[in-house]
């Protein structure tokens, strides 16, 4: 099955040279060219086609919401991003827009084609250097939502944290450890600001999982 290509990008030249390389792809075929969002448009309602080999940035638009109408007036038509933009709002805005496959310009022909071929599966392929952005903002946002490690407390503060947990009022807590009430809600205020936590239900969860205390 020949893959019929329509490549949307404003750059002559890096038209002429991708051309150039699909060519030699016994199964691929380039449909057309395009340099805008309303040449893009144009073509595909001309030209039959299987993939949208598309840019993110045009004279007269941008390929986010190109993707976007093409979505809505082709949806059976396979998207591929190729792009110079590698940052993760681009990646995410365009994945949501409808593209099936995201390609940044300095990775190499063979991710392309996995890309293209994939694409035209309705199956999603990101390249290399952008599967690792995405997994850097994955690693970024588990790690923020963790609690650092009980060494960030002082002793006293792990101290006031096990009363909390084993269901200790701050009364209790003050006379237990011969300070002040007031004293204890310091440590309490300190406790959910290093631990990034909200309640003394959640103090307690920690706690626990911290083995600090048993549950």
């Amino acid at each position: 099955m020949t893959l019929r290509i329509a490549l949307a990008d404003d750059h002559r030249m890096f038209r002429e040279a991708l051309r150039g390389m699909l060519a030699r792809e016994t199964d691929l075929r380039i449909a057309g060219e395009t340099a805008s969002t309303r040449e893009t448009l144009d073509l595909l309602g001309r030209v039959r086609t299987d993939v949208l080999l598309l840019d993110i940035s045009f004279p007269d638009g941008n390929g986010i919401e190109l993707a976007q109408q093409v979505r809505r007036l082709y949806p059976d038509l396979a998207i591929v991003a190729l792009t110079g933009h590698s940052e993760r709002i681009f990646i995410e805005e365009m994945l949501k827009a409808g593209a099936q496959a995201y390609v940044v310009k300095s990775a190499g022909l063979d991710e392309l084609l996995r890309a293209l071929r994939a694409a035209a599966q309705g199956q999603t392929y990101l390249c290399a250097s952008v599967l690792d952005t995405m997994l850097g903002h994955t690693l970024a946002v588990r790690s923020a939502d963790t609690p650092p490690p009980p060494s960030v407390l002082t002793p006293r503060e792990q101290e006031v944290l096990a009363l909390l947990a084993g269901g200790r009022r701050s009364l209790d807590i003050a006379r237990s450890l011969d300070i002040s009430t007031a004293t204890v809600e310091v440590h309490r205020r300190n406790l959910k600001g290093k631990l990034g936590l909200r309640t003394t239900a959640e103090l307690t969860r920690y706690a626990i999982r911290s083995g600090l205390v048993t549950a």
